[in-house]
């Protein structure tokens, strides 16, 4: 199953999603925490790295890093930067399906270990959106750059602007314009992202999110992908999260933050990505049949987690010398139609 088919309306089966777990309870002491930070003696081995879909080639380019000494922060820039430059992927970077002008334009942020973050969105013609965002958190005193301000800052900092609309996607494109209808309906749009997570040898997390958006979106939408709490959210005392999917639903619902913040309280990385699933799906009128949402999570033992709403949606892991793709468990799986 492609990648570019997530979001589409998947086959419903079986019985319910176990939610709902015995929060941690907190001390009237004030001077102590809520919950007690989740220790780096490892149940797993380090480095490790995760990210979102079919993409070994991403993950063996972190992990080049990260055996070579390379921090968190670099691995899941360079590895991002490998699907990037990915043009017959057609999801990030160069080669990603236009807007319904024709027009490609690419979202990103990075998180570091000490919580800062940079972000582009609305980015035209630069290839490397996540090394954009990482200029940004590094360079300037600010968060978020966007549009022109955004491409303007990049080429100030070395990057070359060149054509992102490869020849494939503008037909693909010229294909979808034939019959297109100018609103956004979700069953005629499509869309993927690369989200990757590391640990480094010295317990560090920093995470990374890049994506060319929806296929055929409306011009200056943007998506979860940009937002830090949405798309990604790195706590180094507890762990870290991305998701991919549908950004609107997971901008409704924080989604990368709440995993986090599910973690702190005592769950899994598993049971955080199945609870805040269930937030979407057991919203009052929510049409989540109609749409797919996925997130990756990994605590500060190592231990991993991924979960979505519908099937197909997969995650890449390399840890102990294996680069392997783990299919996802889903909530449809279980539940009942």
């Amino acid at each position: 199953m492609k990648r570019r088919k997530f979001i589409k309306k998947a086959s419903l089966s079986g019985a319910g999603i176990a939610l709902g777990h015995t929060l941690m309870s907190c001390n009237e002491n004030a001077e102590n925490k809520l919950v007690t930070p989740v220790t780096t003696s490892t149940t797993s081995s380090l480095p490790l790295v995760i990210a979102t879909w079919h993409v070994e080639n991403a993950t063996a380019k972190a992990m080049e890093v990260l055996q070579a000494g390379g921090s968190s922060l670099d691995a899941v820039e360079q590895g991002c930067r490998v699907e990037e430059a990915n043009e017959k992927g057609q999801s990030v970077g160069k080669g990603g399906l236009p807007d319904r002008d024709g027009k490609v334009t690419l979202d990103a942020c990075i998180m570091d270990k000490h919580g800062n973050c940079g972000s582009v969105v609305f980015l035209k013609d630069i290839k490397h959106a996540v090394s954009v965002a990482r200029k940004v958190m590094e360079n300037t005193p600010h968060v978020i750059l966007a549009g022109d301000g955004a491409k303007q800052f990049a080429i100030s900092e070395g990057f070359e602007p060149e054509n992102l609309l490869t020849e494939a996607s503008k037909e693909a494109w010229e294909e979808w314009n034939l019959k297109s209808e100018y609103k956004p309906i979700i069953n005629i749009e499509n869309h993927d992202t690369i989200g990757m997570l590391a640990i480094d040898k010295n317990g560090d997390i920093s995470g990374a999110c890049t994506t060319s958006g929806l296929a055929y979106k409306m011009s200056g939408r943007v998506g979860d992908s940009p937002i830090i709490g949405s798309g990604l959210f790195v706590d180094n005392e507890i762990g870290a999260c991305v998701a991919t999917g549908l950004g609107e639903e997971v901008v409704k619902t924080v989604g990368s933050f709440l995993v986090v913040e599910l973690m702190r309280q005592g769950r899994t990385p598993q049971q955080a990505c199945e609870e805040a699933i269930g937030r979407i799906v057991n919203k009052p009128n929510s049409n989540y049949k109609d749409f797919q949402v996925g997130y990756i999570a990994v605590n500060k033992k190592g231990e991993t987690g991924s979960y979505s709403i519908h099937q197909w949606f997969s995650m890449t892991k390399f840890q102990d010398g294996k680069n392997e793709q783990i299919q996802s468990d889903f909530f449809n799986k279980t539940k009942a139609t």
